[in-house]
């Protein structure tokens, strides 16, 4: 199997998406848009994973348009897709429904509550690393994943295709120090009312990895 992954930003890389990659040895490319301007081609693409970033989807940005091309080519071809946060946004706007303003901005640890059965495994509650202040529209076909207080739509799943999900399970420990020392002012005004401090040494919930491997394996058939 082809794992290409979209990643968007430096300081946020695959984490344990790669992990798992590793375990089933799939080959595993990641590619840098923002920076290259390079995309995989459908016909090598066996999964796709899209990475969270500082962009918004709403941007006009060649590379963002380009990229929600590919995303349409690999759904009409029915090839598995996973999006965390504006990989999920970029899901949602490709399906023609809205991405926009949250009405808070959640960025620290926060619990998500399962609100779907179709992906075994999953516990009913975890707590996640939250890093947007965007939400996106719930498209038609899609089932509601996830939830919290804050924000209803905090992931997704179309069928055995396509995962999105607008928080992060793939961090390890290093990933969240390398998220929140290159990112840390974003952090202000953040409803979660937490540190930078605080957030690198909350202990990484081992649950997280877990879940990510049941969404990864469910849309890989695994």
């Amino acid at each position: 199997m082809i794992i290409n992954v979209l990643q968007h930003t430096p300081n946020e890389g695959p984490g344990a998406i790669q992990t798992w990659a590793h375990l089933h040895q799939y080959d595993f490319y990641v590619y840098h848009p923002y920076q290259f301007q390079v995309l995989p081609s459908a016909a090598q693409t066996d999964f796709l994973v899209i990475l969270g970033g500082p962009m918004s989807p709403n941007d006009q940005l060649p590379w963002i348009l380009q990229e929600r091309q590919l995303i349409k080519t690999l759904l009409q071809q029915q090839v598995p897709i996973l999006g965390v946060c504006f990989g999920a946004q970029q899901i949602v706007k490709t399906l023609g429904y809205a991405v926009h303003k949250a009405p808070v901005k959640e960025v620290g640890w926060g619990p998500v509550t399962l609100q779907s059965a179709q992906i075994p495994g999953l516990p009913d509650k975890l707590t996640v690393l939250h890093w947007h202040e965007e939400m996106f529209e719930l498209p038609k076909k899609a089932t509601l994943l996830f939830s919290n207080d804050n924000l209803t739509n905090q992931g997704f799943v179309l069928g055995h295709q396509a995962v999105g999900l607008q928080f992060h399970l793939e961090p390890q420990v290093d990933n969240v120090k390398e998220i929140v020392v290159n990112d840390a002012p974003y952090i202000a005004g953040s409803v979660l009312q937490q540190s930078a401090a605080e957030i690198m040494q909350t202990p990484l919930p081992q649950a997280n990895q877990a879940a990510l491997f049941h969404i990864l394996d469910y849309l890989t058939g695994n």
